[in-house]
């Protein structure tokens, strides 16, 4: 699989295994090896899935080499300090079973409890410090943000050390955030997308089964082949082995300029999710 080149030099794989919503325990243990044995070298978990565990069982029971993998976690909502962010990490490490990780994020910019008078921004300087503090001593090879918007990154920008190498939004055929893929790719922050199929509606479209069709694809590995044409690093996540495996059957297919256009402005009814408004 290629790779892409983070901001700080650091190489990552152009595509990852998604593991949100794969329960813990056989379900996501059973899920990330399948991915591993298939030939995905990049996991993505996060704290709040509640899987680090199973997926951290699955890597060491891979028998990869730990330096084969690009591992990513996120740090929850609830953890609004220095202390705090460091202790999450922590509690994450422990529980995956590694001694660094490849990719840390903040997962949501704008926790319920802190939007009046701007408390984000401050909780935002505050953990951002520490997981600049856990990459320059070596924890981390690489730090990053998710469902951050322009001004959300804004404010973290202006005290920062450290660009963000990532930040993993919703992008997906019909759902392409323009602001946001726009400031980032003035800055050289890598765009990840998770929910690379949307929210299923693809799979019932006629003009995305037709554009399937005419490469000789499935619907899942036309979406993925468009996210990487526009240089995404799409997420896919499944639990199910034969569809991971076949996600990653999407690396030959060139999309044509028209079929591009038609995937990016696809109508969909499920949109992004607005970070200033979640009910967490």
């Amino acid at each position: 699989m290629k790779d892409y080149l983070l901001n700080n030099g650091v190489k990552i794989p152009v595509l990852g295994f998604g593991t949100w919503k794969a329960q813990d325990g056989e379900e996501a243990y059973q899920a990330v090896l399948a991915a591993l044995k298939a030939g995905y070298r990049h996991i993505d978990t996060a704290a709040v899935y509640k899987n680090e565990e199973s997926v951290g069982r699955a890597i060491k029971d891979s028998g990869l080499a730990r330096e084969e993998l690009f591992i990513t976690t996120k740090l929850w909502n609830g953890n609004h300090t220095y202390e705090e962010a460091q202790a999450a990490f922590a509690r994450s490490m422990e529980r995956l079973g590694l001694d660094y990780l490849d990719l840390y994020l903040i997962h949501w910019p704008n926790p319920k409890p802190l939007r009046e008078e701007g408390a984000w921004k401050k909780r935002n300087a505050e953990v951002w410090r520490a997981m600049e503090d856990l990459y320059e001593a070596g924890k981390i090879r690489a730090i990053g943000v998710s469902n951050f918007l322009p001004h959300h990154l804004e404010a973290l920008l202006e005290t920062a050390r450290i660009t963000p190498a990532v930040n993993q939004i919703r992008l997906a055929p019909g759902v392409y955030q323009t602001e946001a893929v726009d400031f980032c790719r003035e800055r050289g922050i890598l765009l990840e997308a998770w929910g690379p199929f949307g929210q299923g509606e693809l799979f019932q479209n006629p003009a995305v089964q037709a554009v399937a069709d005419k490469y000789g694809k499935t619907i899942a590995q036309v979406a993925l082949a468009w996210s990487l044409q526009e240089g995404f690093l799409p997420l896919p996540k499944s639990v199910t082995p034969s569809r991971i495996a076949s996600n990653l059957d999407c690396f030959d297919i060139e999309l044509d300029a028209a079929d591009m256009e038609l995937l990016k402005s696809l109508p969909v009814e499920a949109g992004a999710p607005d970070p200033d408004n979640k009910d967490f």
